[in-house]
């Protein structure tokens, strides 16, 4: 049994959603005193319903529950193995949905709301905290989510700088890098300019011939548009993070002028002919396994978005790691804010958690709410945790938001955006399969699913050794 520690200080938790709640229960569950903060019903957000803790405004689906060939499943089974209420929660309140893991929104959050009012270490505070949380809590996690009041938002920023936060999420699709057929496209930088970081060979280009060009214009401006949600209206476009459909929609010729032109690029596989537009890629995080369509923030829905971008040539048979869009969000520039146990470097009292670190999901949000919550607790309890190692999907997720994006490498705006979890963020394989059980080798889809497969066994193998390793002797302290 946990060791209650009642001379400990409370930790704060500012946020009863997700990653709040999580927080809140890892926290309690390692013999620390807990004051979850959430305002509701006191003040009520654009987006909730109820007053309830984890309350779901959106879907009630946590996605797939594969752990055998799908990153978020498996991140659902890390977090059953780290003791996550969020997930005891989601699996005694599930609805029939196929392989994905949905929920009773209402019992879910009823579930977790009991489970915290509950616990003899929880004490739930129904109060704003307008500002910065005071001097006096040493030991904070802010999991205040895309919604952050407008008060503790400009007291983040005050510490930190103007770039601290992001109010407009202008997201482009992320493509996995080796599904990029790269006899259509190539590597090069415009002119061969070398930026910060760069070697003149950054960008993967894409050519488009006039008919295609002129078709993919057509494609944009018919494809099927998402709306705004009732909270994001009053969240105008601006001129930095147009659509990329608006751009379309101004004039035919506008994108060959934008993030199209075709200037300063040469095709090695046909070097004779000038390409009518191109389309650049730019590499995305460190591992070097995703990259981003530059300039293609949109509001196409999703399978607009997967059958229109799968026209350009060199993408005909992307994966996409995530899909473009553009709503209001509040988020940490997190890789420069953040130190790897998610404190604030300006103030490092103040830890982070959920979709406000650069996250995207409900169980994401969670996820991170879970280490942070563990770490928190190792604090109170002057006590070092490791970082989980970056092969299981929470030190994936925990690595792109804490330092494994890179900054663009040439002269824009600051290009880190919330992402969902995904394999692209796992480091490679060192030997990745090629052949099956009876010795044959693997081919096309077989060889996809063989490296998923792999990546996933190899993450709960160390996540286990982590737990043994980190978790297990402090417990037992």
């Amino acid at each position: 049994m946990t060791q209650i520690d009642f001379s400990s200080a409370a930790v704060h938790i500012v946020g009863g959603g997700l990653a709040g709640s999580e927080a809140a229960w890892q926290v309690a569950n390692n013999g620390v005193r807990v004051v979850l903060h959430e305002m509701r019903p006191q003040r009520m957000t654009a987006a909730h319903q109820t007053d309830g803790l984890a309350e779901l405004v959106c879907s009630n689906s946590f996605r797939s529950d594969d752990a055998a060939n799908n990153a978020v499943g498996l991140l659902h089974t890390e977090m059953r193995r780290l003791g996550s209420l969020i997930m005891r929660c989601a699996d005694a309140n599930q609805v029939p949905a196929g392989g994905a893991l949905a929920v009773d929104r209402e019992g879910f959050s009823s579930a977790v709301t009991k489970a915290l009012g509950d616990h003899p270490l929880i004490e739930i505070s129904r109060a704003e905290i307008a500002g910065l949380p005071p001097a006096a809590w040493r030991n904070v996690i802010v999991a205040t989510g895309p919604l952050t009041s407008a008060p503790l938002a400009d007291a983040i920023r005050a510490l930190t700088d103007e770039s601290a936060l992001a109010f407009f999420d202008a997201i482009a699709p992320i493509v996995h890098r080796d599904s990029i057929d790269m006899s259509k496209a190539w590597f090069q930088s415009r002119y061969d300019k070398i930026g910060p970081g760069g070697s003149g060979a950054d960008y993967i280009n894409c050519p488009m011939t006039e008919t295609q060009y002129h078709a993919f214009v057509d494609a944009l401006i018919e494809g099927e548009k998402a709306v705004f949600k009732d909270w994001e209206t009053d969240t105008p476009y601006f001129d930095g993070c147009l659509p990329i459909e608006v751009m379309a929609e101004r004039g035919r010729e506008t994108l060959r002028h934008g993030p199209m032109k075709p200037v300063g690029l040469t095709n090695p596989h046909d070097p004779t002919v000038k390409p009518y537009a191109i389309v650049q890629l730019r590499q995305d995080n460190k591992l070097g396994t995703l990259y981003n369509i530059v300039g293609f923030q949109t509001k196409l829905k999703h399978g607009a978005q997967t059958r229109i971008f799968r026209t350009i040539p060199g993408l005909e048979n992307a994966e996409f790691a995530r899909l473009g869009g553009l709503h209001r969000n509040t988020f940490l520039n997190s890789p420069k804010l953040l130190d790897s146990q998610l404190r604030l470097r300006a103030e490092p009292r103040l830890r982070f958690a959920g979709q406000m670190t650069g996250c995207e999901g409900y169980v994401e949000s969670a996820a991170i709410g879970l280490i942070a919550g563990l770490y928190a607790a190792s604090d109170a309890r002057a006590r070092m945790l490791s970082t989980p190692p970056p092969t299981t999907a929470l030190g994936a997720l925990l690595g792109h938001i804490t330092g494994g994006h890179i900054e663009t490498i040439d002269a824009g705006p600051r290009s880190f955006q919330p992402m969902n979890v995904n394999f692209g963020l796992f480091p490679p394989l060192a030997n990745p399969p090629t052949k099956k059980p009876d010795g044959t080798r693997l081919r096309g889809n077989e060889k996809t699913a063989a490296k998923k497969q792999a990546i996933c066994a190899r993450a709960l193998s160390d996540l286990d050794r982590w737990i043994a390793d980190a978790l297990r002797p402090a417990a037992a302290a």
